[in-house]
């Protein structure tokens, strides 16, 4: 009786692959251009939308260029408040994590006390923060990390102890200390956890800034919205809202840049079809 033939093995898939330098480059700057297309087609063709809300992208585009190192400079200070809130959170709440995922204890006294500091409106704590920290940097900074610390304090505990069983058996087997335990099998498994929370936090840092600015700030985007809607230049405030994207944009790469030369074997052992 003759052996059945082999399965025959399926061909690759044409086209660029998730993480290709195409694939990469190529759709966000067609995605771009999509919505560049719908923007001007809505305000410039049909115009459907008030100039006041609203302003073709020439205008908007020309606000720039007019004035573009106060726009910059603008950017810059908004940068320096996100990075440097959500570098404040980043340690805060990995530390509060990592103190609620070695205590049960401490996990049941506290995590309902942080749900409801997270459910409190942050912008409704604006008044506060000024008249406490003054006009400046302190509240701003204080707003960012108010508003982005709980995706990082949640996605640590998560992910410390959310450790295989397999790996922390094979731990005990080999008579592992505590601490080796933690650096070499949890914290490990835990890092693309913990990056999850820092990815989720990281547009946060930013909403938090401008949100800041608004209230308190004496620079930056948020603080330039504030100017330019009050004298009713449409264009600039959009300049600046479009700046807060691209910025956001490049942090969140960036992030995602780190995670990835920080923890090349994530990218090795999982995939997508």
């Amino acid at each position: 009786m003759s052996e059945p033939a082999p399965a025959p093995v399926p061909a690759p898939r044409s086209g660029p692959r998730r993480g290709t330098g195409a694939g990469t480059v190529l759709l966000p700057s067609a995605g771009l251009l999509v919505a560049l297309g719908v923007w001007w087609l809505l305000t410039s063709v049909l115009t459907m939308i008030h100039p006041a809300l609203l302003p073709p992208p020439g205008a908007v585009l020309s606000s720039f260029t007019a004035t573009p190192a106060r726009f910059l400079e603008h950017t810059g200070d908004t940068t320096v408040e996100t990075v440097a809130g959500f570098a404040l959170s980043t340690v805060c709440g990995v530390l509060i994590g990592l103190s609620l995922a070695a205590s049960p204890l401490l996990e049941r006294m506290f995590t309902p006390l942080l749900v409801a500091v997270n459910a409190v409106p942050k912008i409704a704590l604006g008044p506060l923060l000024v008249g406490a920290l003054g006009w400046g940097q302190k509240p701003v900074l204080t707003m960012v990390f108010l508003l982005c610390f709980f995706p990082i304090v949640l996605s640590t505990a998560t992910g410390l102890t959310s450790t295989p069983a397999d790996l922390a058996e094979l731990a005990r087997s080999l008579d592992a200390s505590r601490w080796q335990t933690f650096r070499k099998v949890r914290l490990p498994a835990a890092l693309p956890q913990i990056f999850v929370g820092l990815k989720v936090a990281m547009p946060l840092a930013a909403i938090g800034a401008v949100i800041g600015e608004f209230q308190a700030g004496e620079s930056g985007l948020g603080y330039l919205i504030v100017q330019a809607s009050g004298v009713g230049d449409a264009a600039a405030a959009w300049v600046a809202i479009i700046l807060i994207g691209l910025m956001s944009i490049l942090l969140y790469f960036a992030l995602v840049l780190a995670e990835r030369f920080a923890l090349p074997w994530v990218r090795e052992t999982t995939t997508r079809d």
